[in-house]
């Protein structure tokens, strides 16, 4: 197989076996899919607990701190509940997309010769995502809640995978301006 990139050309079967990339599996692959596991683990268990074994459903708002509650609300919709989905092809709609823009920052990180750091940034979102849309096949909606608020003002209410999908994003953030690349 030959590919031309611009006016060179480059025989890729003839390429060292330390020069190919694998659009599914790169060198920092394996880190990445530890955080995605994790994250999807912590995620899951975390909502089995609060369902199930906590019944947060029955409790209500439990007041935590002043600034802190815990709750229960089945989010139907994407981030701030956007885009509401209570038909059952919406929520597979929600899902297919919430993989296809995994499996898309799946080949960035394999194609892009990503540092350790994107790694994890990247398996932070990719595991958030997915256990969100475990939610929306296993439940219906993404279980969501952590409650902060001040002074009358309540943010959306979150879960693990938020976090992380958060987490993940802040990462890239600091890695794209003063990460290992810089």
């Amino acid at each position: 197989m030959r590919r031309s990139f611009g006016s060179s050309i480059m025989n890729i079967e003839s390429a060292p076996q330390s020069q190919r990339r694998s659009f599914l599996w790169g060198r920092t692959a394996p880190l990445a899919l530890a955080f995605i596991v994790a994250t999807v683990a912590v995620d899951q268990f975390h909502k089995w607990w609060m369902l199930s074994v906590y019944d947060i459903g029955s409790k209500g708002r439990v007041r935590i701190f002043p600034f802190f509650d815990i709750t229960y609300v089945k989010n139907i919709g994407i981030s701030y509940s956007l885009f509401d989905q209570e038909s059952l092809l919406g929520q597979y709609l929600l899902t297919a997309f919430a993989v296809f823009a995994s499996f898309c920052l799946w080949l960035w990180l394999n194609r892009s010769g990503a540092s350790r750091l994107m790694a994890i940034a990247l398996g932070l979102i990719i595991g958030g995502a997915i256990g969100n849309a475990i939610d929306r096949l296993r439940l219906g909606g993404v279980a969501d809640f952590f409650s902060l608020h001040a002074y009358g003002y309540y943010w959306y209410v979150f879960n693990v995978a938020d976090m992380a999908i958060v987490a993940g994003v802040l990462v890239l953030l600091y890695e794209s301006f003063w990460g290992e690349s810089h």
